[in-house]
């Protein structure tokens, strides 16, 4: 398969637009961090079940942000966990949410990183869990190299677990997501200039430009394979995190949106697990 496009100034652009927009997110409603300095864990309730029990496991999260997920980890027994992210604000915020929760950086660490580079960046050669949250592999040209760098921190024994928006969705119409208005199987960069920012799509905002990549998921799965790392399962939910279409609707009680009752469900998110195997196993 060709390599995607990739416009020469994408990883600056990129990195301008998330350091701008890390001093919005750690004030938002959406991040709520008193509520999460206070025990709120932001994790999906199936990123939980599914990746089992973290006691006493070291956990590497890639393109972490200011890393509520990393630290959602090591409160749930995680014995060392690992943030690595490009952004440097955001690295700084994630290492002052440890301290102030009492983490040291042996148990709660981060590392400021392009995710290509995170083999020789990381402190440790490989993890019980590599994991990655929602809304990363959007910002990466290249998923076959990624998906390398990502099998080799994997800890014989060990898993990888990816948790994404539906490349579905990139397809659909943003008013009603009812039909197809993009093409799914696109590689061409996709370039924007949108001010504001998930959390709140009115804050001003100068450094507007991204660039993003579609990757199918016959793709993602594809590159992790070819690795070597055993797919343990793949699953899709008809629920997301944002309300990135029109139509969606908040699910009371809940932090998801999903679409209207009486329109037909689609897979909004999709999550994965992938084992390497154990030495000699």
């Amino acid at each position: 398969m060709a390599r995607p496009i990739a416009p020469k100034d994408w990883r600056e652009a990129n990195r301008a637009r998330w350091d701008e927009r890390v001093p919005i997110h750690l004030t938002s409603d959406y991040y709520d961090l008193e509520a999460f300095r206070a025990g709120r864990d932001p994790l999906c309730d199936f990123q939980i079940d599914e990746v089992g029990d973290v006691t006493g496991k070291s956990l590497l999260h890639l393109q972490c942000h200011i890393g509520l997920d990393t630290l959602s980890f090591a409160r749930r027994g995680a014995a060392r966990v690992v943030g690595l992210d490009f952004s440097e604000p955001a690295v700084a915020a994630a290492r002052g949410l440890a301290t102030e929760l009492g983490l040291t950086p042996d148990r709660a660490g981060f590392v400021t990183a392009d995710v290509y580079d995170a083999v020789a960046a990381v402190p440790d050669a490989a993890y019980d869990v590599v994991y990655t949250g929602i809304g990363a592999l959007c910002w990466l040209p290249d998923l076959e190299r990624w998906a390398q760098v990502a099998a080799e921190l994997v800890a014989p024994g060990g898993f990888l677990y990816l948790s994404e928006f539906h490349p579905l969705t990139d397809a659909l119409d943003d008013a009603s997501a009812s039909r197809i208005a993009h093409d799914y199987f696109s590689r061409e960069p996709w370039i924007d200039e949108t001010p504001g920012t998930y959390t709140d799509f009115d804050a001003p905002t100068r450094n507007n430009r991204s660039v993003e990549w579609q990757h199918p998921l016959g793709a993602v799965v594809s590159a992790l394979a070819a690795q070597g790392l055993r797919i343990e399962f793949l699953r899709e939910h008809d629920k997301t995190l944002f309300a990135r279409f029109g139509s969606l609707q908040r699910v009371a009680g809940t932090p998801y949106y999903r679409l209207p009752p009486g329109q037909p469900r689609i897979p909004l998110m999709y999550s994965l697990r992938a084992s390497k195997p154990a030495t000699g196993g």
